[in-house]
């Protein structure tokens, strides 16, 4: 499966392991966090090629631009896999129209569309109450988006990076 994941700063990586405690019960808390901006399926590599040299095109001359985690929220009955989630969700309008712009190069995934909600996975299963982890005061953190990440989940590796201007 590759992705275009955002860059997450150490300010968010901290957050998420100051919550590692209040994540109890879950079945997988997350060692590797991701803020996906857009799936792009299992593909062979030559397809792949192809789609990165689109994307870039097609976010060619994108600004830099704000994200913010505002609160912990869960989907309660995931579309796949076991549930809760729980997430970190993350504001910004301009993830939300590049998502949609990205739409037009690559099929739909079902959490994806106008499904699709900005977040960052810290834990899911098992016994989590995603009711008391919603009530944990979190402290918003916003960064500026610079640079995002072609990211390859077989290898569990960075393929390339794409920075935006500004």
């Amino acid at each position: 499966m590759y992705s275009l994941n955002v860059r997450l700063p150490g300010r968010v990586e901290a957050l998420c392991e100051r919550l590692r405690p209040d994540l109890y019960g879950a079945a997988r808390v997350r060692e590797r966090r991701t803020l996906v901006l857009k799936r792009f399926g299992g593909r062979s590599p030559g397809e792949y090629a192809r789609l990165e040299r689109e994307v870039r095109d097609a976010l060619s001359g994108t600004d830099a631009f704000e994200a913010r985690v505002t609160r912990i929220d869960a989907f309660e009955e995931p579309v796949w896999g076991e549930g809760p989630v729980v997430y970190l969700a993350i504001e910004s309008h301009t993830l939300r129209t590049l998502h949609e712009r990205l739409l037009d190069l690559v099929e739909e995934h079902p959490t994806e569309g106008e499904a699709y909600v900005p977040h960052i996975t810290l834990a899911r299963g098992g016994d989590l109450d995603p009711d008391r982890l919603r009530a944990l005061d979190v402290e918003a953190v916003v960064w500026s988006v610079r640079e995002l990440e072609f990211w390859d989940a077989t290898y569990g590796e960075t393929i390339s990076t794409l920075r935006l201007s500004g």
